[in-house]
């Protein structure tokens, strides 16, 4: 198949789930063209069958803020029709769904007729999406799309909560690359830990949702009883906060802040406990990342992140907010070697539920089929 790709190119969930499933795809002999507006922070353009189509937006003083839908539909349609594409599959609700609806309309106006698969990922239905401006776009660039995903049953359950859907959605999860957790490593985690210590680690983009507050709050109490550091991994709006409070708890000795870094999964395997506690999580792929590296997991029971970590067997949901039970359960683990080692092994065993050769093949099936209904429409 010759796929388009349509994707955020950030660091966020929806972006990397859309560059591995791609780079997965080319691997195994599918044309892969990624469509956005700059490269892809892990994609990489020289491996075989990988395209990348810049989208250009063109400043024009007549517009306040710049019409991005337009620029990436027409590129949708120029890539189309200049590279054979098969298949349209757009990450992200906002504005990517909607954008491809007016390239599929412009290609059949052409006689060309393109499915489209539009992969639901969190914020595009959760909280953007039921934005007053954006709901009724949202809506129709759902139910206009040929077949609908979304990474967990919650926020399946969620769509149809919130919005008119006539479209059957298809659930595939997110996945992990399993390979980033395995062969020779350096877990020695001297120079981020003092001697004795217990790692804590949490990994994200530091916005509000992902209650960074409460993860030192957390930490604070979890250090009068056990010796342990805390390594933050990633950056935003929620960092310099997390540090004052740091300060005020009297364990900013203990907290250090990493800032972005590409040896995630390096530290991952070093870390004896992993936190999320967000307020909501559609998946809660940081936790699979950690699972992936052996680490328990304590987080919030929000979304769908109980359908990842599973409370008592891979580590322990507690109710958003929960401060002191996530701090217990903390302790818990961290104070009982053989409890840590069992939900290590089982964290990794829930983890391989979600490799990538288990989960990759759900949206070729889903591919096959958007392209068999073009080819004979009810």
């Amino acid at each position: 198949m010759t796929i388009g790709i349509v994707c955020y190119p950030t660091f966020g969930g929806s972006g990397v789930v859309a560059t591995e499933l791609g780079t997965y795809l080319a691997r195994k002999g599918h044309k892969v063209h990624f469509i956005t507006y700059n490269q892809p922070v892990r994609l990489d353009i020289l491996e075989e069958n990988i395209y990348y189509h810049e989208v250009n937006v063109h400043d024009y003083p007549l517009f306040q803020y710049q019409p991005y839908e337009l620029a990436l539909s027409s590129k949708m349609v120029d890539t189309v029709l200049n590279e054979g594409i098969e298949l349209l599959h757009v990450h992200y609700a906002i504005p990517h769904a909607y954008a491809a609806y007016m390239a599929k309309q412009i290609l059949a106006d052409k006689g060309l007729h393109i499915p489209v698969v539009t992969t639901l990922h969190g914020t595009d239905i959760t909280l953007v999406g039921r934005n007053p401006s954006y709901k009724p776009a949202v809506t129709f660039s759902i139910n206009h799309s040929d077949i609908v995903t979304s990474v967990s049953e919650d926020l399946k359950r969620e769509t149809v909560k919130f919005f008119v859907v006539r479209k059957d959605i298809e659930v595939i999860p997110n996945f992990i690359d399993l390979s980033l957790y395995e062969g020779e490593k350096n877990c020695s985690p001297a120079g981020l830990l003092h001697p004795g210590q217990k790692m804590i680690t949490h990994v994200s983009n530091f916005r509000k949702v992902k209650r960074i507050m409460d993860i030192v709050e957390a930490f604070a109490l979890v250090r009068q009883e056990v010796n342990s550091r805390l390594i933050m991994i990633g950056d935003g709006p929620e960092r310099e906060r997390a540090e004052e409070l740091a300060k005020e708890r009297g364990v900013a000795e203990d907290v250090v802040f990493l800032g972005k870094t590409n040896e995630v999964e390096r530290i991952l395997c070093m870390s004896d406990l992993f936190l999320l506690p967000s307020e909501t999580e559609s998946f809660g792929l940081a936790a699979l990342e950690a699972m992936a590296a052996k680490v328990p997991v304590i987080s919030s029971n929000a979304g769908g992140l109980p359908e990842v970590n599973i409370n008592g067997k891979t580590g322990y949901t507690v109710n958003v907010g929960d401060v002191k039970k996530m701090a217990k359960m903390s302790v818990k683990l961290l104070s009982d070697e053989k409890l840590h080692a069992e939900f290590k092994k089982n964290a990794f065993a829930r983890a391989q539920e979600f490799s990538m050769d288990r989960i990759l093949p759900l949206y070729e099936g889903a591919y096959e089929r958007a392209l068999e209904g073009i080819k004979n429409p009810i």
